[in-house]
């Protein structure tokens, strides 16, 4: 997957279903800045304080779980994103973000399940259709190691698991990463 979590995402960030005031977007705009500055635990001070009087805030609740994921705090972060998938169901962003995180995690099953539901939500969304198709590749890697396993005299099955591993493989010896926007492209209400 071949984006970083705070990829071009944070350029997307497009009007609320509802109108946002101009100290909600203030708070957005700050807690993104304290963020970006490499200061994440102002940043998510900033944010809970804001999710203290506004809990159901939708696009805050999703920048604070690019924060913790940034940050390394995935279990959390996966944990606020299930939660506002539940209360946003409609919301394609929440669920593609939580499939990266399940990827990450090597849960391809679940990603994939996500990712289909973030395209029924919304078909043209880039970022979550790459996502699906790094996901479909590592799914094949896993079910050619098993069949070359199962069959290791194969002629075929190495040479499979060779250019799948080539497709996921990034410069530096690592896996790609998982594409997590920093913000939805079409928030929600909040």
């Amino acid at each position: 997957m071949s984006s970083p979590i705070l990829a071009a995402g944070l350029l997307l960030f497009a009007a609320l279903l509802l109108p946002a005031s101009a100290a909600f977007a203030d708070e957005l705009g700050e807690v993104t800045r304290l963020h970006h500055a490499g200061q994440a635990a102002a940043a998510l001070e900033r944010a809970d304080k804001t999710l203290a009087t506004n809990p159901k805030d939708a696009q805050m609740r999703f920048l604070k779980s690019v924060i913790l994921s940034d940050t390394g705090r995935t279990s959390e972060a996966q944990a606020m994103l299930a939660q506002l998938v539940q209360d946003y169901p409609e919301l394609a962003e929440p669920h593609n973000n939580l499939a990266a995180l399940y990827a990450a995690s090597g849960d391809y099953g679940r990603s994939r399940s996500e990712l289909e539901e973030t395209l029924r939500l919304k078909p043209g969304y880039a970022p979550a259709q790459e996502n699906l198709g790094d996901v479909h590749v590592m799914l094949a890697a896993q079910s050619y190691a098993k069949a070359l396993r199962l069959e290791p005299s194969s002629a075929t099955l190495p040479k499979k698991l060779a250019l799948v591993r080539q497709i996921v493989a990034v410069p530096g010896g690592g896996a790609a990463k998982p594409s997590i926007p920093a913000r939805p492209a079409s928030s929600a209400t909040r």
